[in-house]
C-alpha cells in the first residue's frame, strides 16, 4: 500500500523542499518507488531534481483545475525509482479557480487516487502557506513530516499548523497523523540549537525523529545543480543524514 507523507511547515526557509528532495531520493536509493509530488507555485522540488519547468506542458496544475491522468504528468528523474509530478507557477492561480469546484479540498487525493499502488511512497512538498493547495495536501496524505528549523523562533507558528491538522483530521481526513517533527539547520557547536532540540524534544517527545538534519554547505549548493545532495556529493553531512532518515522512516 502507498503511503502519501505531506512535508509542511507554513514557516518559509525551515528546509521543506530540501527535505523532500533528498528523503525522496534517499527513500529510492533504498529500493523503494517513490513519487515527489511538487505542490509549490515555486517549484523548487521539480527544478532541483534537474527538471526543466519550463519544457513542461502538464503540470500539478493542469492536474487539479482539469482532472487529467496524472501519469500524463509526471517525469522521470536520473535517480531510477524516484518520480516527480512537477509544479508550475500557474499553480498561483489555481488556489482561486479551485474555489468554486465540487469538492475543492478533495483534488489532490482524486488525483492520487489514479495512481493505486504504483508507488511505495508519495512525498508531498508543501508551500510555505496553509492555503487551498496545503490544504488539498493534507487531504491526501496519510500523514505529515514538519521541518523545524534550530533556530529562535523555531516553534513560532507550529501551533496554527497543529489547528490547522487538527481541522483537517475532524472534517476532512480523519486517518492523519503526524509522522514526525524533524530538526533542521542543526549546528552542535551552538547552544541555541541544543536548546531548539531540547525544547522540540520536550514539547513533543517521541514524535520528534532521532535523525536531525545537520546545516551542511552542500545541501545548500546541490539544488543549483539539479540533483539530490545524494547525488551531488554523497560521502557529505548533509547526504548521510538523509539516508539515516530514508532508513528511518522506512524502519516506522
Amino acid at each position: 500500500m502507498t503511503k502519501i507523507i505531506s512535508i509542511a511547515n507554513q514557516k518559509g526557509g525551515v528546509g521543506k523542499t530540501t527535505t523532500a528532495i533528498n528523503l525522496a531520493y534517499g527513500l529510492a536509493e533504498e529500493g523503494k518507488r517513490v513519487l515527489l509530488v511538487d505542490a509549490d507555485p515555486q517549484a523548487n522540488a521539480s527544478s532541483g531534481l534537474g527538471i526543466d519547468i519550463k519544457e513542461l506542458k502538464t503540470t500539478i496544475y493542469e492536474c487539479l483545475i482539469s482532472p487529467i491522468d496524472p501519469r500524463q504528468a509526471i517525469v522521470p528523474t536520473s535517480q531510477k525509482n524516484l518520480f516527480v509530478l512537477p509544479s508550475h507557477i500557474d499553480l498561483v492561480g489555481a488556489e482561486i479557480e479551485m474555489l468554486n469546484l465540487e469538492h475543492r479540498e478533495q483534488r489532490l487525493k482524486q488525483t492520487l487516487n489514479q495512481l493505486g499502488d504504483e508507488y511505495d511512497y508519495i512525498l508531498i512538498d508543501c508551500s510555505p502557506s496553509l492555503g487551498l493547495i496545503t490544504v488539498n495536501a493534507l487531504t491526501a496524505s496519510h500523514s505529515v513530516i514538519i521541518p523545524v528549523q534550530c533556530e529562535f523562533f523555531a516553534l513560532e507558528g507550529i501551533a496554527k499548523l497543529l489547528n490547522t491538522i487538527k481541522i483537517i483530521k475532524s472534517q476532512l481526513n480523519p486517518q492523519l497523523q503526524i509522522e514526525g517533527f524533524l530538526l533542521t539547520m542543526y549546528d552542535s557547536r551552538l547552544r541555541l540549537s541544543n536548546q531548539v532540540y531540547e525544547e522540540v524534544k520536550r514539547h513533543f517527545g517521541q514524535l520528534v525523529f532521532n535523525t536531525v538534519i545537520s546545516r551542511n554547505v552542500r545541501l545548500s549548493e546541490s539544488p543549483s545543480h539539479g540533483m539530490s545532495v545524494l547525488e551531488y556529493d554523497p560521502l557529505s553531512k548533509g547526504a548521510q543524514n538523509y539516508v539515516q532518515l530514508a532508513k528511518e522512516l522506512i524502519a516506522r
